[in-house]
């Protein structure tokens, strides 16, 4: 049975922030995105889900320097675990997107969900 790692998102972007890593830009971004649904007493619910993304500079990759907050994005790549340790001595392992493609969307488009 063949093994796959892959995720598409479509969502909105976050934080932004870029750097040069063996002369080669990676910008590393987060994105999000939002489902709507009702609950059981018929409320509207948002649920939002934030995902760290690293893009790096090449094949399948727009003009990076463009990604920017509220930019919509479409996203595919393969999930991976990052870590690292905070500031306190705290050692993290979080899951990231490493983009494999990024397309930068219309900024018309409308990405809210619908109920």
């Amino acid at each position: 049975m063949e093994q796959i790692n892959k995720i598409e998102i479509v969502g909105l972007v976050g934080s932004v922030r870029s750097n040069m890593v063996s002369g080669n830009l990676v910008v590393n971004f987060t994105v999000a995105t939002t489902a709507a649904y009702k609950g059981r007493d018929g409320s509207a619910i948002m649920d939002t889900t934030w995902f760290d993304v690293a893009a790096w500079e090449g094949k399948g990759m727009p003009d990076l320097s463009r990604i920017q907050k509220g930019s919509p994005v479409q996203v595919f790549g393969r999930i991976r675990m990052k870590s690292y340790t905070t500031s306190a001595g705290i050692e993290r392992v979080e899951p990231e997107v490493r983009a494999q493609r990024v397309v930068l969307l219309d900024p018309d488009i409308n990405l809210s969900p619908s109920m």
